[in-house]
């Protein structure tokens, strides 16, 4: 039986389109989604809405609404896969396995059931792979999910669900180390022509921006960012998924207007929640704020954000997502910045659940301690960033090993450069930036604290090598363009090159990212460009 569901009135549906809209979206809506199940009738509305929510990564208020369909009708197989979906973080890897894979259990045991489908029982078994007790290695579990999911898709190709499921997967599995994208571009493949035809759904429009969220692709992923938030507005998720977008191709005003909505609804959905999912969300929201507003050179709105991370009240079950962010803020704000005394007097929170969030603070410190003369402190860190990074190492997590590695050797080359030994300053720094760019970044995070390479940048125009360092800023903003620090660098090493033309540039493409903004480096621009015109 086809059953489906759109959480808004008919005449708002009609009225909205990829288009445009005339119709003021609800705060109830989530957006339009059709699964087919053999569930009871009553059940078939509600099992979609789980689904929508699903789809918008919102896992806990969707395993409610599943968990009640599971009561409502026992027999319902597919009620307990989402249960079991909701526990399953692919891109976050910070699910409750033991609760999933129970959930599935549960799934197995109802398909047994005559009115069960085939289609069903696929989907049941293709999500067993994530929870096999036999092979704990989550990025195994997870490739042989996408291969099952492929399966899927080709032997049901009118069900639209195992498409944009599989294209989930895809997304999950895609080797940060592939800089062809080759995973992510097989998901535009399969989502794209699914967003012409149904552009009111929320899970192909957000896992476009997934799929999208990377340099080479980025602009491709514009039409999803735009039409997400409107699409599911009540998914704090949904609110700030277009910032992945907006992020990647420097539009700092829509990624502030987004988080900020996003932040607010997360921190709405606390009162209900009773983990920490909502506190991630909010925190998550709060991290790419905060990089948007020392983008744009609004100080005092970045630092607003440091100081309502730090009022907050302690909430039990953060994962990665909340940790990381927690680390992240401040340690941007300083280094952004140059607050170089700050940063090395920051603590690393002994909270924090993960090494390689508590390394983000570590390097933060080494960078900061370095630079300001506190050799002493700065070497602290870099053995302090050694042990973290074997501990993520141990762990078999080579990703963020990798990463930690990076902040490692940042903290490094900046002693080797306040030691006198500025070559091999800059050797250490380039291999830092080298490695990271080996790499693309983990979903979340808007993008490291500074880039290894435009701190090789800021190192070659302290050593006075002007052109060098233009060369380096230039790259950078390939890959992050209208980085506040990058532009000005950029602008600067170009005037010290006696590229007049070129800082000219530079400083006007800064004036106009950050031409309301209070940082005094924004000034500078506006002066030389006014002290220029006729």
């Amino acid at each position: 039986m086809q059953v489906g569901l759109v959480f808004t009135a008919l005449l708002s549906l009609l009225a909205w389109s990829g288009q445009g809209h005339t119709h003021e979206l609800t705060s109830s809506e989530l957006g339009s989604v059709q699964f087919a199940t053999s569930c009871s009738p009553a059940v078939a509305s509600e099992f979609n809405r789980g689904v929508a929510l699903l789809h918008s990564f919102q896992y806990e208020k969707a395993r409610a609404v599943f968990q009640e369909l599971a009561v409502r009708d026992p027999q319902c197989a597919m009620a307990e896969w989402g249960v079991a979906m909701s526990h399953y973080h692919g891109l976050w890897e910070n699910g409750d396995w033991a609760a999933g894979r129970a959930a599935l259990l549960r799934a197995k045991q109802k398909s047994s059931a005559p009115r069960t489908t085939p289609r069903e029982r696929a989907y049941i078994d293709a999500l067993a792979e994530t929870y096999r007790p036999e092979e704990q290695d989550g990025a195994i579990r997870a490739r042989s999910f996408e291969r099952k999911m492929g399966d899927l898709q080709a032997a049901y190709p009118a069900d639209d669900e195992a498409a944009i499921f599989h294209a989930l997967t895809l997304a999950i599995t895609a080797p940060k180390t592939d800089r062809t994208f080759s995973n992510q571009r097989k998901c535009g493949e399969i989502l794209e022509p699914l967003f012409q035809k149904r552009p009111h759904h929320p899970g192909i429009a957000h896992y476009l921006i997934h799929c999208y969220d990377n340099p080479v692709l980025a602009e491709q992923g514009l039409p999803a960012a735009r039409a997400y938030a409107k699409i599911a507005p009540a998914s704090a998720h949904a609110q700030h998924m277009p910032t992945h977008i907006f992020t990647r191709v420097g539009a700092w005003d829509d990624s502030i207007a987004n988080n900020a909505k996003s932040a607010a609804q997360a921190a709405s959905d606390e009162a209900d929640s009773r983990g920490g999912e909502a506190r991630d969300q909010r925190l998550h929201a709060m991290d790419y704020l905060e990089y948007a507003y020392l983008q744009s050179g609004r100080v005092s709105k970045a630092r607003s954000v440091v100081d309502e991370m730090n009022a907050l009240s302690t909430v039990a079950g953060l994962t990665l997502t909340g940790d990381y962010a927690m680390a992240a803020i401040p340690a941007r704000y300083c280094v952004e910045l140059g607050d170089w005394k700050g940063a090395g007097q920051l603590q690393a929170r002994r909270a924090a659940g993960v090494p390689w969030a508590q390394a983000i603070t570590w390097m933060a410190i080494g960078v900061g301690s370095a630079r300001s003369g506190n050799l002493e402190r700065a070497r602290e860190a870099e053995k302090k960033l050694t042990a973290l990074r074997d501990v993520a190492a141990a762990q078999n997590n080579s990703y963020w090993a990798q990463q930690v590695e990076v902040q490692r050797r940042e903290t490094e080359a900046w002693i080797a450069q306040q030691s006198g030994a500025p070559a091999e300053a800059a050797e250490k720094m380039r291999s830092a930036a080298e490695l990271e760019e080996s790499m693309d970044k983990h979903a979340v995070t808007p993008g490291a604290i500074t880039p290894a390479r435009e701190m090789l940048a800021q190192m070659l125009l302290e050593q006075k090598q002007p052109r060098e360092a233009l060369a380096e800023y230039r790259s950078v903003l390939k890959l992050a363009p209208n980085r506040f620090n990058a532009l000005y660098g950029a602008g600067r090493a170009a005037e010290a090159s006696g590229d007049s033309s070129a800082a000219s540039l530079y400083f006007r493409q800064l004036a106009a990212v950050a031409g309301d903004g209070e940082r005094p480096e924004a000034r500078t621009p506006r002066g030389k460009l006014s002290a220029s015109t006729p």
